[in-house]
């Protein structure tokens, strides 16, 4: 099994084409601001029906790493983030940029990239099996009460406030009751349309949110005039031997915070960028450098972004819960494949999950060396005005959802999530835990429901059996700890403000 999954990827030609294909697309999508990681993997998941399914997902793996390293260059070069992943590289890299540093920000940035993906793939090959292990025990119990602690996550760790987080996670648990009910012979919220008595489809909702509403986003930004890309020639990786062991406990650091960040559901590669960016200013001797343009703030933000890859795959393969909003994306062409993560991933598809591993790895060395070798050629497509290269984005968008059922029924409903992704924006809803909440609804639903029957209506089973009991209070605590973090605040400021008058 481990061999044939392996030489399913190093031995095919044509795995190892796509793969290459996959990584220099994902460069440029994740260069160009406006583009992203879900609208690279969105456009090609269509492409992948036809394919078999390891060279499908391994074109798949080739556009999230490829987009996601990416993101970099622009963030360096004219201080703009191409993905959401690179908000924190602008900090240090623009500044170096400025003082004329540009190809040593690069050659950093691009070097612990790599760095940070391979750290996070060990991870992967490390933590899946035992994670199954445990999983393996899940019963109906367990399986309700993980998504629930899932939900309770996103709620309380997104960066929204924590209650439009739950008002986008309901919603999306809301919209995967759309449908025929999986107990009864009975439709709910179809209001007799027959085109949405299957529900709504996952590949359309992603399109809808995280595709064209996004373009419709960044195409009403106001557009700067800038019209001259900056370019830089890396020489080396432009570190030397002395700060390489300088940042070496930066770099583990900042890896093991992106693979924890990434193994929690909906949180993605922006969250661990900051959180690493602000780990390593608190922990330095002189954080007051931070933001004029060192090399410690690239490493952490680069490191932490790529290591969030493999993190974020950990609970997609293992546990059926996307790490991040392109694993959510995923998840639906492997289930388009006929293959369900989960705890018998190993059993039933242990080839599969070796090819993963594997293509991986190549995805990792071929942006390495692309990247690197192809930066000049790369950055041209900054220069391609968006005018022209939005409209064929969403042109594209609309060929992916008709293809995903051959229903023009598909091509509307994108424009209905885009419009209702941009209303959401405007009330500050984040889109994320929504489309997680859409994911583990029918989870939730089914596991819940079932739960209850056996326990002849009762909650009881659910706090003796120890997994769900655990989970359980896990997710009460993350949604309980934020509303007791802002009550100390309250009455401390109030305390504070009674010792200023008394004195």
């Amino acid at each position: 099994m481990v061999q044939e999954g392996l030489m399913a990827v190093f031995t095919s030609p044509a795995c190892l084409a796509w793969i290459v294909v996959g990584v220099s697309v994902g460069l440029i999508f994740g260069c160009i601001p406006g583009l992203s990681a879900p609208i690279a993997v969105l456009l090609f998941l269509p492409m992948t029906f036809g394919m078999d399914t390891i060279t499908g997902i391994a074109l798949l793996i080739a556009l999230y790493v490829g987009s996601t390293s990416g993101g970099l260059i622009s963030a360096i070069l004219i201080r703009i983030p191409g993905t959401p992943a690179s908000i924190a590289t602008v900090w240090d890299g623009g500044p170096m940029c400025e003082k004329g540093e540009a190809g040593k920000a690069l050659g950093i940035g691009i070097l612990y990239s790599f760095i940070g993906g391979i750290i996070s793939t060990v991870a992967l090959i490390f933590i899946s099996p035992f994670l199954t292990s445990i999983a393996m025990k899940f019963s109906i119990f367990e399986y309700a009460a993980m998504a629930f602690m899932s939900l309770a996550v996103i709620a309380s760790v997104c960066e929204a406030p924590m209650i439009n987080s739950l008002i986008s996670g309901l919603l999306g648990v809301f919209m995967s009751f759309v449908g025929m009910d999986a107990f009864a012979d009975v439709t709910r919220f179809t209001f007799g349309s027959r085109q949405i008595i299957s529900g709504f489809s996952m590949t359309s909702l992603l399109i809808g949110f995280f595709a064209v509403a996004e373009i419709f986003k960044y195409a009403f930004k106001k557009q700067s005039d800038q019209e001259t890309i900056l370019s830089a020639k890396i020489k080396g990786f432009g570190i030397t031997w002395q700060e390489f062991k300088g940042q070496f406990w930066n770099m583990i650091r900042s890896a093991l915070i992106g693979i924890g960040i990434g193994i929690l559901p909906g949180i993605g590669g922006s969250t661990s960028s900051i959180l690493s960016y602000t780990v390593a200013k608190n922990s330095s001797k002189h954080p007051e450098k931070f933001g004029t343009g060192i090399i410690d703030g690239v490493v952490a933000s680069e490191t932490a972004n790529n290591a969030t890859i493999g993190g974020a795959l950990i609970p997609l393969l293992t546990l059926s819960i996307p790490g991040s909003t392109v694993c959510a994306i995923m998840l639906g062409g492997l289930q388009s494949h006929g293959v369900f993560p989960g705890p018998l991933i190993f059993e039933k598809n242990g080839d599969l999950m070796y090819a993963i591993y594997a293509a991986l790895i190549v995805a990792n060395i071929a942006f390495f060396l692309i990247e690197y070798k192809g930066i000049n050629l790369i950055t041209k497509a900054l220069r391609v005005p968006t005018y022209y290269m939005l409209p064929i984005v969403v042109v594209m968008c609309a060929i992916g959802a008709f293809a995903d059922n051959n229903r023009v029924f598909d091509v509307k409903i994108i424009f209905f999530f885009s419009v209702l992704a941009l209303l959401l924006n405007l009330m500050k809803i984040p889109s994320t835990p929504l489309i997680i909440g859409f994911i583990l609804g029918s989870t939730l639903e089914l596991n819940l429901r079932r739960a209850i029957m056996y326990d002849q209506g009762g909650f009881t089973d659910f706090f003796t059996r120890p997994l769900s009991c655990a989970m359980i209070i896990i997710g009460c605590a993350m949604l309980f700890w934020p509303i007791y973090k802002s009550i100390r605040k309250f009455f401390a400021s109030r305390k504070a403000a009674r010792t200023t008058e008394e004195t």
